[in-house]
């Protein structure tokens, strides 16, 4: 009888996720659907791209490159602020400046780190928009990106002629994050596939609805409507610093999140390690760094995901509610795996994927104990 109930309960769950939670498993937020029909960039719209840049040497050239190239018909500038780099992070950002005949368009920042109760790239952020702010002529937009992505070249054109289009005080594209070693194969497809259950994209850009959120790697902001909202001063030591910006913004405004094919990680995640480090230094920030909402997802874990293959070994009744729910849950999956090019049999080790991501959880929450949450390139950043 328990292990009936415990099937209807991820039953229930997975019906709840499929039907009730904006349809956050289809896909549908892309930026391919983003400008309205005769859409266009305004005549003499200027923007500058602030770019945060902590020891990404290896990278800058290839995003500061993929950004001058933009085809945009406006004014476009960018300022990068080296956040105390040591690896000559500035030095190949100016070069790549240069090779692309755009050396006035760039300006470099220097940042010193974090001042006490800033995260890291919060803190740089606001290097760049306090310059910005301090300009004798606004920018109609800012926007703000990461140093270790590559754009297409109409991908600005697009962003702000949606933007203006629909009003938004905040559009935001999640990067398509490589997927090409075997890691990255089994764990990204469903790093996305979570984001976008806990902030479904269609919640976000649903003015009526409170669900907000953005992907901080490409995140374009009205400079007006972020001053009027306090600033990024107002969210100064948030760790999951994109959805904190989103949650803010969405006062002031319509926002808009989606997906795109046209903007994509440079850094790879050759190893299981490496996805480990990404998620570990938020997940337990997710949680609000609270033991009694980490037992409670753990156990959601744990209904949801992995007991309907568990049981799905048992005797009747129980086996056919649980394979139900496995194969519901299979289903949802599947759309994401197709996004990565990845074949939809996979789908059916979600359950699997979903143990290590628990466990994941369980190690940021662990790390944040012993005072080493929030790791970045040599910063603990989460609060004690």
């Amino acid at each position: 009888m328990l292990l009936t109930l415990i099937a209807l309960i991820a039953l229930a769950a997975w019906l709840y996720l499929l039907i009730f939670n904006s349809g956050f498993w289809r896909l549908t937020e892309h930026d391919s659907k983003f400008v309205p029909q005769g859409a266009s960039v305004p005549e003499g719209t200027h923007v500058i791209a602030i770019v945060p840049a902590r020891d990404e040497a290896e990278v800058i050239a290839t995003s500061l490159a993929s950004l001058l190239r933009q085809n945009f018909p406006g004014r476009f500038e960018i300022a990068l602020v080296d956040d105390a780099s040591t690896d000559g992070t500035a030095d190949r950002a100016r070069a790549a400046a240069k090779t692309e005949a755009a050396a006035d368009r760039l300006t470099i920042l220097s940042s010193g780190g974090p001042a006490g109760g800033w995260t890291g790239k919060i803190a740089a952020m606001h290097r760049g928009f306090t310059y910005v702010r301090s300009l004798p002529e606004q920018p109609d937009f800012v926007l703000f990106c990461d140093a270790d992505i590559a754009f297409e070249p109409h991908v600005l054109s697009r962003l702000v002629a949606g933007a203006t289009a629909r009003g938004a005080v905040l559009s935001s594209l999640m990067v398509k994050l490589r997927c090409e070693s075997l890691a990255e194969k089994w764990f990204i497809p469903a790093f996305v596939f979570f984001f976008q259950k806990l902030y479904p994209f269609r919640a976000v850009n649903n003015p009526k609805s409170k669900v907000a959120g953005a992907a901080g790697g490409v995140m374009l902001v009205r400079p007006e409507a972020l001053a009027a909202a306090g600033g990024l001063p107002a969210i100064r030591d948030a760790l999951i610093d994109d959805c904190a910006l989103g949650a803010l913004m969405k006062k002031q405004g319509p926002i808009w999140l989606g997906l795109t094919d046209d903007v994509y990680s440079l850094r790879p995640y050759p190893r299981l390690r490496d996805i480990e480090r990404m998620v570990t230094r938020s997940a337990y920030a997710q949680l609000n760094y609270s033991p009694l909402l980490l037992a409670g997802a753990v156990l959601g874990m744990a209904l949801v995901y992995l007991a309907p293959p568990a049981l799905a070994f048992t005797e009747s009744p129980t086996r056919e509610i649980a394979l139900v729910a496995w194969l519901i849950g299979a289903q949802a999956y599947m759309p994401s795996l197709r996004f990565y090019g990845l074949s939809p049999l996979r789908a059916f080790a979600l359950p699997a994927v979903a143990a290590c991501y628990t466990w994941f959880t369980a190690v940021s929450a662990w790390r944040h104990i012993r005072g080493r949450g929030g790791e970045w390139k040599g910063r603990y950043q989460a609060p004690a």
